[in-house]
């Protein structure tokens, strides 16, 4: 434990009305460059080792249902996701090493004065920085705001908090297309997201949901040395959940994303029943850039966002750069996914409020991905 006064010069600094927040910038920013950066390299090594297994499995089995199924439905499906663990656990190490040192508790307490500003509780924040790590444990904790509405409102404005099974989503198209600019593009996006998150939160509380914030005191505690006994805790249990992600529902998903790729004509990917469901929504999502390859992505992303990893490894599909804008505004913005409405009608009480969550954020998704894109096309 660092001493109350040592405590209190470094607040002099890190909670300072302007070398705070600028402070708070280069954490953000230090963070997402390592996350970038840093994973990159083992990302590339699990990646080069996975293409390995794959055509290994390939070489060795007899050609038929069963080497297509492991090399390029299994290996590849689990791997596309797979690949992005050693970026996950140094985003947790960021989070983990802000909450052991008690940063986070500054972090809170510089935002709530912000947040006061704009008609936000100061208690919402806390559970807003958990949204990045999950929205679910995030929604949960909105529970320690006892203002009903504020609560609810909350709620609502979580999942625009980039939880981290979208970063490996961020991570593929950004490296593939945006590669001169990676953390700046990174961290427009979690910015947009904190800003709609805000703006929604203004929208709603003077309309659908209208309520005064009430005011909120904030102890702020004694900094602490760091200690790998308190980092890890916070690391394995975000990985495990990772992991357990990649061995259940990415596994599953991916034989049956397979499944329905090559049937009923294995050799005819155009007539395989996937290929039906994508052209029916197909319609829907070409003025956004998006062929029905990227829909399917997007459809099994409402099962969980790692999926959409997983999906375009087996599909394949063909991005440009316009529209792998648009699919990133659209992945940040539109519906969270089944474990995010099921908490939300839970902690709610209503079932109207989880469908309401689902409808506004593809809704919005939807036209904000539409104006990237043609901003994109007139760019670029």
């Amino acid at each position: 434990m660092v001493s109350v006064s040592t405590t209190k010069k470094i607040d002099s600094i890190l909670t300072h009305k302007f070398w705070g927040y600028i402070f708070l910038g280069f954490v953000i920013w230090l963070m997402f460059y390592s996350t970038f950066y840093i994973g990159e390299y083992p990302m590339q090594w699990m990646q080069a080792g996975f293409d390995w297994l794959s055509q290994l499995v390939h070489e060795k089995l007899p050609d038929g249902v069963i080497s297509d199924l492991l090399s390029y439905g299994i290996i590849q499906g689990v791997g596309g996701v797979a690949i992005f663990l050693p970026n996950i656990i140094i985003l947790f190490f960021f989070i983990s090493l802000m909450e052991a040192t008690n940063y986070m508790s500054r972090v809170a307490w510089l935002m709530d004065k912000l947040m006061h500003k704009i008609g936000l509780h100061g208690k919402s924040f806390v559970p807003m920085i958990m949204g990045f790590g999950c929205n679910v444990p995030a929604i949960m904790a909105t529970r320690s705001i006892e203002n009903k509405k504020d609560r609810l409102v909350t709620m609502l404005i979580i999942p625009f908090m980039s939880c981290s099974a979208r970063l490996p989503i961020y991570i593929l198209l950004i490296g593939t297309f945006f590669p001169k600019y990676p953390v700046l593009v990174l961290c427009i996006l979690y910015l947009f997201g904190v800003l709609l998150a805000i703006l929604f939160a203004i929208i709603f509380k003077k309309t659908i949901i209208k309520t005064l914030s009430t005011d909120y005191k904030m102890t702020l505690p004694q900094y602490k040395i760091p200690t790998w006994r308190n980092i890890k805790p916070i690391i394995w249990f975000n990985t495990k959940d990772y992991l357990k992600k990649i061995a259940g529902i990415v596994l599953i998903a991916s034989v049956i994303i397979w499944f329905l790729f090559n049937y009923p004509n294995p050799h005819e990917t155009g007539n395989s029943f996937i290929s039906y469901i994508g052209k029916f929504i197909e319609p829907v999502l070409i003025p956004l850039g998006f062929d029905w390859k990227m829909g399917i992505g997007l459809l099994a992303g409402t099962s969980a966002k790692e999926l959409i990893v997983s999906t375009l490894s087996v599909l394949a599909p063909e991005f440009t750069i316009a529209s792998a804008a648009s699919f990133l505004a659209f992945v940040l913005i539109y519906f969270p996914c089944i474990a995010v409405f099921t908490v939300v009608w839970k902690e709610s009480g209503k079932l109207r409020w989880a469908i309401f969550l689902a409808l506004y954020t593809t809704i919005l998704a939807w036209i904000i991905a539409f104006l990237v894109y043609n901003i994109a096309l007139w760019i670029v």
